[in-house]
């Protein structure tokens, strides 16, 4: 199998993306490999990320992965699906409730499992408005104004999004 920093002949250089050093080499080498196929077979990537998950469910790339590829193909419920499982498990991780809603309000930007909890729910607002479900998007939109007043995870840019939506 051909390495992810060989050079893909139709689009140059692939480049490893750094995961974290957290990951397994394994893990990492999973996610590489998804990576890498996902330019020219998106379901082999699909059934490298599912792998990694069934091996390491509480490792937050995989979700992240996941629900990136499914929102670029517009497969917006497998999209769904992973969002809303990384986001369970990024809370436990955070120590927080399972509901972003009651969420705590941080003196700093966050990192490692709360950082990913807060992207992660940035990723969920704009699934929700590739669902036509413009309510619950800025229903997620209200509460991350007040969890990261600075738009540190980057979410006025899918407010932006969902004012021009309107």
């Amino acid at each position: 199998m051909a390495s992810i920093t060989e050079m893909d002949i139709l689009r140059g250089p692939v480049e490893p993306i750094n995961f974290g050093d957290e990951l397994s080499d394994e893990i990492n080498d999973l996610l590489q490999q998804g990576v890498a196929a996902y330019r020219h077979d998106r379901k082999r990537a699909d059934e490298f990320f599912r792998q990694a998950m069934a091996a390491a469910p509480e490792v937050l790339p995989v979700y992240l992965c996941l629900y990136k590829i499914h929102t670029y193909q517009g497969n917006l419920d497998h999209a769904l699906e992973a969002a809303e499982t990384g986001l369970e498990v990024a809370a436990r991780q955070a120590g927080w409730d399972p509901d972003w809603r009651k969420w705590p309000v941080l003196a700093v930007n966050p990192d490692g499992a709360a950082r990913f909890a807060l992207y992660t729910l940035k990723a969920l607002a704009f699934i929700s408005l590739r669902r036509d479900e413009r309510e619950k998007a800025l229903e997620i939109l209200a509460v991350l104004k007040i969890l990261d007043p600075s738009g540190f995870v980057g979410w006025p840019v899918i407010a932006a999004l969902a004012e021009g939506a309107a």
